[in-house]
């Protein structure tokens, strides 16, 4: 105890701990990077660019832009996690309806099994929405299927939970709610019936291997190229169209979708 005490004590080494400085500026190597990796620019929406980059970088404790390049150069989940951060996933159930019309027309015209590939997918009310307008027009499930891609994994993940709030599902009619949907509170679940007919992916249109999803009868790709510049539109356009059965068949864009 009293050696304890008189012990010579060992100096403390004060170890200088490395700070990191947050640098939050360089936006444009970021915004290069994000479009390599998916086509998406935004070019015309720095500013909204840089707010939530900022905020994702702090709730992970990333004290800069370049930090976060780094970072991302080997972690796939945070990669990940960023993607789902900067891509948007807003939609409903029916929207520009007239098109889904069009391809149940051709489905049921046609007398063959169908493949339907939707790209993107979201949260899935595309690819359900065409399950059920199919459904609805006396079309037997075993006659199509439907393939929904999307780059974002949180979106994916809800489409198979396929819940949904009033919002999504205010073009639908009371019959059709009440045919394909549970209501539980103020969340309507799609029921199993419809699920089944839809393959749900996380799958990146760039990504080399994309091509291997194979080939369709009907594509549909709304409300993406508005986010790629003309270069990457046409690029896009032309893997699309790679996956074509019939290069006579128009792919489904969005209105919004031009080149």
């Amino acid at each position: 105890m009293f050696f304890d005490f008189f012990k010579k004590k060992e100096p403390q080494t004060n170890h200088t701990q490395e700070r990191c400085v947050e640098a939050y500026d360089d936006i444009a190597s970021v915004a290069t990077f994000f479009k390599n990796e998916t086509g998406v620019t935004f070019d015309k929406q720095t500013s909204i660019l840089k707010n939530k980059l900022v905020t994702f970088c702090k709730q992970r404790d990333i004290c800069s832009f370049g930090k976060l390049l780094e970072k991302v150069s080997f972690d796939k989940t945070l990669k990940q996690e960023l993607i789902d951060a900067l891509t948007t996933n807003e939609t409903f159930f029916y929207r520009e309806f007239k098109q889904i019309e069009e391809i149940v027309t051709l489905v049921k015209n046609s007398g063959a099994r169908a493949e339907i590939l939707c790209a993107p997918c979201a949260t899935g009310e595309e690819p359900y929405s065409i399950a059920i307008a199919l459904l609805e027009a006396g079309v037997a499930p075993s006659r199509f299927h439907i393939t929904g891609i999307d780059i974002n994994q949180d979106a994916i993940s809800k489409a198979k939970e396929a819940r949904y709030k009033e919002r999504n599902i205010r073009n639908l009619s009371a019959a059709v709610l009440q045919r394909y949907f549970r209501q539980e509170d103020n969340v309507y679940a799609l029921h199993e019936s419809v699920k089944s007919q839809v393959s749900l992916k996380v799958l990146n249109l760039f990504d080399p291997t994309f091509k291997s999803i194979g080939k369709f009868d009907f594509i549909l790709s709304r409300n993406m190229l508005i986010y790629f510049d003309k270069e990457t539109k046409l690029k896009a356009k032309e893997i699309l169209e790679s996956l074509r059965k019939n290069a006579n068949q128009a792919i489904f864009f969005g209105h919004a979708d031009l080149f």
